[in-house]
This record gives C-alpha cells, sequence and structure tokens, in this order.
C-alpha cells in the first residue's frame, strides 16, 4: 500500500553535516507548523527488520509504527525521508495510524538543516550518534 504525502514548505535535500544527505529548509518556517508528512509505503515491522539487517550500514528509512508495521520510505518516499536525527532538534516526528508527520518545534531558518529525534530505534544502542549536538546522548 502506497502513500504519498505532501510538504507544506519549501525543503530541499544536500549532503549533511550529520549523515549522508539531509533536508534543509528553503524558506523560513515558522514553529509548531506542520512541516509535512512522510511519503513511502506500509509494511510489516518485520519485513523492515529484515531489510534493516540486510542493508546492515547503508542509510535506511523506516518508521515502525504502533500496530506491528512500518513506513519504508525507501520505497515511494518524498524528501522527507532525509531527515537526520538529532539529540538537539528543532522538529518533531507525530506517529499518528499509517501517517508520520513532521512539525517545526521552533522557528526553522531558510538554509538549516531539519533535524527530529528518533526516540527508540531498531539499533537499539547500538550505533554511534553523529548529531554533534550539545545534548548528544552519544548513541541511537
Amino acid at each position: 500500500m502506497a502513500h504519498q504525502f505532501t510538504i507544506a514548505f519549501p525543503v530541499k535535500v544536500a549532503k549533511s553535516k550529520i549523515q549522508g544527505n539531509g533536508v534543509y529548509a528553503a524558506g523560513m518556517i515558522p514553529a509548531r507548523k506542520k512541516i509535512g508528512s512522510l511519503g513511502g509505503t506500509v509494511i510489516t515491522k518485520r519485513a523492515a527488520r529484515q531489510k534493516a539487517k540486510m542493508l546492515k550500514n547503508e542509510s535506511i528509512a523506516i518508521v515502525e509504527l504502533w500496530n506491528g508495521m512500518a513506513i519504508d520510505a525507501s520505497v515511494n518516499g518524498n524528501e522527507l525521508r532525509y531527515i537526520n536525527h538529532s539529540c538537539g532538534p528543532n522538529a518533531f516526528m507525530r506517529v499518528s495510524g499509517f501517517h508520520v508527520e513532521f512539525y517545526a518545534l521552533r522557528d526553522i531558518k531558510p538554509g538549516e538543516e531539519i533535524t527530529c529525534n528518533y526516540g527508540p530505534t531498531h539499533h537499539d544502542g547500538k550505533v554511534k550518534c553523529q548529531c554533534g549536538s550539545p545534548d548528544c546522548i552519544g548513541f541511537l
């Protein structure tokens, strides 16, 4: 089941200091506004974890949902799949049903990388965090 969702503010994908590519605000994004919804394909959580294990250190874009399912943003995804993790983020992720939405925690300036705290991940604390935030806890 494919989902294609919109992005409410202009963004661009470019190289990130955190990891691989990142998403950058192409204009001002006001605090508390919805940035957009993650596009992707709904798969089972089991299939998502198998894919993550198979790809090992490659960048993946999978968000696990509450109901044993997950959104694989590497299939039918949009630019928001490149939002990197930060322990001191400027956005947050809200999961509602089969939707993953991103909202600005504060004003995000043009050219600023959009980041969110992923929270618990399938990495279970085994991957070194590279966010560079003063609030960094050191792992994902």
